[in-house]
C-alpha cells in the first residue's frame, strides 16, 4: 500500500511540474509576439511564440491528467499573466502603478488559494 501511495503522490508532483512548465512557456508566446512587433527578426520571434504556445499547451494537457482542468487553468493563466505582466513592467518598461501591482498580487492570491485548495 505504501509503494501505491508514493507511486501516487510522485504522479501527482508531476503533474505539478508539468503545469509549471506550461505557465513558464504561456510567457513565452506573448514576448515572442511582442519582439516580432518590435522589428527585427519577426519571423523568428513568430516561429518562438508558435513553439512556445504549442509547448505550453503540450505541458497543460499532461497536467491535467490528474490535475482539475478549472484549477489547471487557472493557476495556467495565472502564472502566465503574472510573469508576462513582470517581464512587461521590467524588459518592455510597462507603466507600474500601485493598482497594477495590487492585480497581479490579487492573481497570485487566487493561485496560491486554489493550489492549497487542491
Amino acid at each position: 500500500m505504501k509503494r501505491l501511495y508514493v507511486f501516487y503522490v510522485k504522479i501527482i508532483c508531476m503533474s505539478w511540474l508539468y503545469l509549471l512548465v506550461a505557465a513558464l512557456f504561456e510567457v513565452g508566446w506573448p514576448f515572442g509576439l511582442k519582439m516580432a512587433s518590435l522589428g527585427q527578426y519577426k519571423v523568428l520571434w513568430v516561429i518562438f511564440a508558435i513553439i512556445a504556445m504549442t509547448l505550453s499547451g503540450v505541458f497543460l494537457f499532461l497536467a491535467q491528467k490528474t490535475i482539475p482542468i478549472g484549477t489547471a487553468y487557472a493557476v495556467w493563466t495565472g502564472i502566465g499573466a503574472s510573469f508576462t505582466f513582470l517581464l512587461g513592467v521590467i524588459i518592455f518598461h510597462d507603466s507600474l502603478s500601485l493598482m497594477r501591482a495590487f492585480g497581479v498580487l490579487l492573481i497570485i492570491s487566487g493561485v496560491i488559494l486554489l493550489k492549497i485548495g487542491h
